[in-house]
Formats: structure tokens, sequence, C-alpha cells
């Protein structure tokens, strides 16, 4: 990548974000982000540790070369001391920072190996290899007691040819043996799935093309309790909808799988959100709809796909929650990017999986682009919303304080970080301290994680600079 090819998509990205409220329903980009990677234990201590993206960092001088952050896992939760800054010039991590490579824009988590340690799947989409200029590029990063301190590059999809920018997007899963472990990746167009059993001297054991359209997102989850994972890759914005259409198993599939027929979306998360034991879909479409009520909500809404003993139908009709649903905080209000993030977590141990929402376009009073999360208890019958509650920089006890374009909630994540069994709130805001970013953890509570205790992670005490382009936490998923 040229000098100048890098500065000309920190620009775009840049404006793209200030003009998504100015625009409106015209499909331009728009600031959004999938769910970042749950908290997983990379160093078998006994606690989970939290992984950071900063996918714009520069490394050794190098303009967006990209790195991950891992703040590890303790008795008293997470310190900005107990932490592993890892990028491409790390011992034991294939390959080299270079300008542009955008290292770290995406990460997933899972035992790949099954040796009892979780391994961290790494993203670098912008990666130049033989086979082309951006490419791309996903790294495995073994877990071990020493954390993660070894790695090894997945191969290079050869087919199709215009199947780049590897790595826009991973999921991993880890269950049982190592043959059923999987790690999906998404680039330009197309996602591609890699199979068990994983090892650090070999593997995957083989590979399938997967949804071949233009790119969003993917995740996995067991949909059907088979014990094995089913993936989800959900298109970018198609045929004049807001989002795209979801495919399940799409590698099963011909390469142009049957999507599922109703609603649409740009970002998804797999959880049990009623309960009964089978993981659910749930979409964001952060987008302005041309038509409300068909190809989206005003503000955007959510879509709930519930699992079953056959997975997901494809004629099945999802539920639609937007913050015009009954109990939802706040209102749909244009271009506020409900969906633009999700993520599910049981907090208040019911058994039944709470589902957090990303609103980083949201307006605070006057302060436009401040952001907000909201939280949807799940609910074993009927549409979820009752009871849902919501956080931002202005809630009494969350450090900072909402100011124009943070993008609080660009990403969001949970988990059980200090082994007192409930989960931790993770957030993001790529647009603080002028795009440096920012992550807040919010202690998990009885019912729900508390802002009081909450604490609020900077670049600068992750060993980064500042202030300036680093987009701490992750960036706009379908933008870049």
């Amino acid at each position: 990548m040229t000098m100048n090819q890098g500065h000309r998509r920190r620009r775009w990205a840049v404006a793209t974000v200030l003009l998504a409220g100015v625009l409106g329903s015209v499909q331009v980009p728009v600031a959004q982000a999938a769910g970042d990677t749950v908290p997983a234990d990379f160093n078998g201590d006994g606690y989970r540790d939290a992984v950071l993206r900063v996918p714009a960092a520069d490394v050794a001088g190098r303009e967006d070369a990209g790195a991950v952050v891992v703040l590890y896992g303790s008795a008293t939760g997470l310190t900005a001391k107990s932490r592993a800054l890892i990028t491409q010039n790390s011992l034991g991590v294939p390959g080299t920072a270079e300008r542009g490579d955008y290292f770290g824009a995406s990460t997933a988590s899972a035992d790949l190996d099954r040796d009892g340690y979780a391994d961290l799947v790494v993203g670098a989409p912008y990666e130049d290899l033989t086979q082309g200029v951006d490419k791309g590029m996903v790294t495995i990063l073994w877990g071990s007691r020493s954390g993660l301190v070894s790695g090894r590059a997945l191969p290079t999809p050869e087919d199709p040819e215009d199947f780049d920018r590897i790595g826009r997007d991973v999921t991993a899963a880890g269950k049982g043996t190592s043959s059923t472990s999987l790690v999906t990746v998404g680039g330009w167009n197309s996602t591609f799935t890699f199979t068990g059993p994983f090892t650090r001297s070999g593997g995957p054991a083989s590979a399938g093309m997967g949804m071949g359209q233009w790119f969003g997102s993917v995740t996995a989850g067991d949909l059907d309790r088979d014990g094995r994972a089913d993936t989800v890759a959900v298109a970018g914005r198609e045929g004049g909808h807001t989002g795209g259409r979801l495919h399940v198993n799409a590698e099963e599939q011909p390469r142009w799988s049957e999507p599922l027929t109703h609603g649409n979306g740009l970002v998804a998360t797999v959880g049990d959100v009623n309960g009964d034991g089978y993981g659910d879909i749930v979409a964001g479409d952060p987008d302005e709809p041309d038509l409300r009520g068909v190809d989206g909500e005003l503000g955007g809404r959510i879509l709930i796909w519930y699992g079953s003993s056959v997975g997901v139908p494809t004629d099945a009709v999802p539920v639609v929650i937007s913050q015009d649903t009954a109990g939802v905080p706040g209102a749909g209000e244009k271009n506020d990017g409900f969906g633009s993030s999700v993520v599910v977590a049981d907090f208040d141990r019911d058994g039944v999986g709470d589902i957090v929402v990303g609103t980083p376009a949201e307006k605070l009073g006057t302060v436009a682009g401040a952001g907000t999360v909201t939280v949807i208890p799940g609910k074993r019958t009927g549409t979820p919303g009752t009871g849902a509650w919501s956080y931002s920089q202005d809630t009494t006890g969350v450090p900072g304080a909402g100011e124009t374009d943070d993008r609080f909630g660009t990403t969001v994540s949970a988990g059980d970080v200090n082994r007192d069994g409930r989960s931790e709130l993770i957030i993001t805001a790529y647009g603080e301290n002028n795009y440096a970013g920012a992550a807040w953890v919010l202690p998990g509570g009885t019912t729900r994680p508390t802002a009081t205790g909450s604490k609020m992670f900077t670049t600068s005490q992750l060993g980064l600079p500042a202030s300036g382009w680093q987009l701490l936490g992750g960036d706009a998923l379908p933008l870049l």
C-alpha cells in the first residue's frame, strides 16, 4: 500500500462518519461494527482475558499497521498494567508490521486445538501478499501458560481470484474435539470456513467457500443443539435493502446459497435469548430504511431468528425490535445507528441471554454522535423489550463525558473476567480523543452490570499515543 492510499483511507473513513447524519437513507457506508471478541482464558490461569482491537495503530513508524491489546483477567478484574500489546513485529507472530495492514481489524477466540488454552484469531485485511495487494491474512495466535506468544497464518484461499481483504471479519468455534473446531473468515466478495483439526504445525483439515456476495460480517454458534457450530454470514448492503441477507452454513451449500428470506442486517451474533437451549441469531440492521417496516426501522433495529431442533428454517420470520418497541429506552430517530453492534450475555444468570445493542450515533441532548448502549433482557415468551436499560458516558459512574462523534457503543462485548460468576460489560468508542478510541469495563452486578466502579481505558494507558487516528476497540466493520 502506498502512503497516499493510507491517507486516503483515513480521510474517507472520517468523512463517511461525519456525513452519515446528513445523507439520511442514501446508501453510503455508515459506521458499524460487529460484537467484539468475548473474553477468553488465553494463559490458563482460570480468569478470562479481554481483547481490544487497535487496527489503525502505528507500529515502528508504519502507519495503520495495527495491533491488539490483551487485558489479562484477575480476581480484581482488568488493569492496564496486566496487558500485552501484540503486533506483527511481536516475537512469534507471523509476518511483519507494514503500513496499512490493519492487523487487528477483526478478532475471535476459541480453543481450536483443544489443549485447554483459548486461542486468538486475528484478521489483517490489507496485508499485501504474493497473491495480490490488499489480499489480507488471518493469523491464529496460540494460547499457552505464557499467553499468546506464538502463531501461524491460515492458508490464503485461492478461489475465487477476487476474494481479497481476507480477514475483514472472523469468527471461531472450538467445542468437543479439535475436529469440530472451525474458523470462518470474511473478505470483500465471499466467506471461507476452515474446519479442524487444528494443530500448531498443521491443519486445518479442510476449507470450504461460503457466501459468494459482497461481504458484511460473520459469526457462529450452535443453532440446532447438535454440538457443532453453525456459521452465519451476513452479506453487505444489497438489492436496495438497508442490510444484506443472512446465510446459514453457506459453505455446506453451493456458493450462491439460499439466504434467510425474511429480514436483513449488517452484523450478527448468536446466543440463546429465550432460554430453550438453542442458539438464536441476533442481527443488527442500523441503516435508515427506504420503506420503514419493510427493510428497516427509523434509527435502526435488531432482528431475532430463534433456533430449534432444525436450526433456523430459511423461511423463518424474525422478531423485530427497535427503540420504538415497548420497554426499550429512547426513541427511533434518524441515523441513530441502533444495532450497529450486538452481543448476547446472561447478566442476571437466569438462563436466558440478554441482548446488548450499540447505538454509536445516538444524540445525547445536543451532542451529536455521542452514542449509547442498550441492554434488552431475554424473554422466554413474547417479544423482548420490557425492562431494558441503557448506558452512556453521561450515566452516573461511567468515566468521561459524551462528546460529539465519540461513538460510544462502536463495539460491545461481555464476559466474567474476575471469576465472580457475573459478566462484565465491555464497551468501546472509536471516536474518543480524536479517533484514538477508548474502552470501558462495567463490573458485573447482581442483576445487571453496574456503572459503579467502572473503568475507562485510553490509548495512553495502554502504551499508545494519547490521541489521533488509532481506533482503539475497532473500526466501522462494513465501511472499509
